[in-house]
């Protein structure tokens, strides 16, 4: 018997166990998604996508046929931005759910409803944070425009430019460093402001036009291009993301460099887990929202009844419905609130409890509380569930790590742990380190990755009865 808690390096497990193969190849699914899903109605799309390659039916077809069975693989989609896979269990719902919850928005910017100005010249894009962003980070980068236009005649327009190599990319500009002895001698989060986040678009000025020139080349060229006219900006979804696709970093290519890990990275691995499980003995869930970056929020953050709505579907469809057993269902519930930690920096370790950080490279985090300061919006999971996934992980080999934010004093965040905790759910946060976490370019581990989709997937398949014994 080992009294000792000693980590593990997941490396030199999966060396070990011949899987750097598979650890790689995992990887390649996960650059891809996130190359293709970089806002959160394009990775709906793309999870919607894997789904439908995988037997899943929509819940209208499902309605259609007028049940359900042990099996039953189902995705149902909210207003394109957020989803939910399940697959039936043998046990019914009212009994509980193996629940994968993550989220598909990440920090980004958005344009402010009426966008389009000139100046000195030059044409502009006004914008609007979404999230928790430094913004002096998202200046002198190359930045892509997705997102959605609806025309007056109510078609609906797919924006993406400056993902492809032929495409302009668009940029926020900073001062130079010899006029910028004020801005030096600012705080950090005050050197650049949100008025001064305005995207560099255009500086052709329309021939034969006197007035506002440029605004109007700019918007001959949407037109052209996307039949567009000003007014269609006024009732858009525009996102403004880094431009370009998702890298390995390292010499050893260990790590990713990319956008949108937070919270993309564990969303793909519920959606893959929940891909790869056959036949559970209980509802297996992968669940994919929108709006955790801004407070859940809205109809299509997990504050909203979406979720609960599908389920009641679900039991309607099993037979016998009655809104007891949506209420049990949701009660009797497992969740893993599948979120990103702050990932170990030791370029700035003063800020880290060391022996209660994520390590990169030592797999998958469980986070028993979140929250901020004094646990302050925390969910703070039971130790009996804790204990409980603690045994799932280690009987199916999962490389595992417990983890807080940060130090006490220093901040802390939230997930979605807690908003399925209300329901009574058994629900605690589990995800993976990330390094510059709600920044334009973040890194994870390709082998924590890997630990992520195993530990999925063993709850996902695994249901444990707690022992009943007490020791005293």
């Amino acid at each position: 018997m080992r009294l000792k808690y000693e980590a593990k390096n997941a490396w030199e497990f999966e060396r070990e166990n011949n899987k750097l193969d598979d650890v790689m190849n995992y990887s390649k699914g996960y650059m891809h998604f996130l190359d293709v899903g970089k806002t959160e109605r394009t990775s709906a799309r793309e999870i919607v996508r894997m789904a439908k390659e995988n037997g899943y039916i929509s819940i209208d077809e499902a309605m259609n046929n007028g049940k359900v069975n042990p099996g039953d693989k189902i995705y149902a989609v909210n207003k394109d931005k957020a989803v939910a896979l399940f697959i039936m269990g043998k046990n019914k719902l009212e009994n509980g759910m193996k629940i994968i919850g993550g989220h598909i928005d990440s920090p980004r910017i958005d344009l402010k409803p009426h966008p389009l100005y000139q100046e000195a010249n030059l044409g502009f894009f006004k914008t609007h944070y979404y999230g928790g962003i430094k913004k002096y980070q998202w200046s002198t980068i190359p930045l892509a425009i997705h997102g959605l236009i609806i025309l007056n005649d109510g078609q609906k327009v797919d924006i993406c430019i400056g993902e492809d190599e032929n495409d302009p990319v668009f940029c926020i500009t900073d001062l130079l460093p010899h006029l910028a002895q004020d801005q030096m001698q600012k705080k950090l989060a005050d050197g650049i402001t949100g008025e001064q986040l305005n995207l560099l678009i255009g500086s052709i000025p329309l021939e034969g036009s006197e007035k506002e020139a440029i605004e109007e080349n700019i918007l001959k060229i949407l037109n052209s291009k996307y039949g567009i006219i000003e007014e269609d900006l006024l009732s858009a979804e525009i996102e403004i993301v880094p431009a370009g696709k998702a890298r390995d970093l390292g010499l050893d290519r260990s790590m990713v460099l990319a956008y949108g890990h937070d919270d993309r990275v564990c969303s793909y691995g519920a959606v893959k887990a929940l891909i790869d499980t056959k036949d559970p003995e209980y509802c297996a869930v992968a669940l994919c929202v929108d709006k955790e970056e801004v407070g859940s929020q809205g109809n299509t953050g997990m504050h909203s009844k979406f979720f609960e709505n599908t389920v009641a579907e679900l039991i309607e469809l099993e037979g016998n419905y009655s809104e007891l057993k949506v209420r049990r269902a949701m009660a009797n519930s497992k969740v893993l609130s599948a979120d990103v930690s702050a990932g170990y920096d030791p370029n700035y370790s003063e800020v880290y409890d060391k022996r209660n950080s994520a390590y990169m490279g030592h797999g998958l985090v469980l986070s028993k509380y979140t929250g901020s300061r004094g646990k302050g919006g925390c969910n703070d999971a039971n130790a009996e569930f804790m204990a409980e996934v603690r045994r799932i992980f280690n009987q199916g080999n999962v490389v595992w790590q417990t983890a807080e934010l940060g130090k006490v004093d220093q901040g802390g965040g939230g997930t979605i742990a807690y908003i399925l905790a209300n329901y009574g759910a058994e629900v605690i946060d589990c995800g993976i380190g990330v390094l510059n976490m709600h920044s334009p370019y973040e890194i994870v581990s390709k082998v924590d990755m890997y630990e992520m989709y195993k530990g999925y997937k063993a709850v996902s398949y695994t249901h444990l009865t707690l022992p009943t014994t007490e020791r005293v």
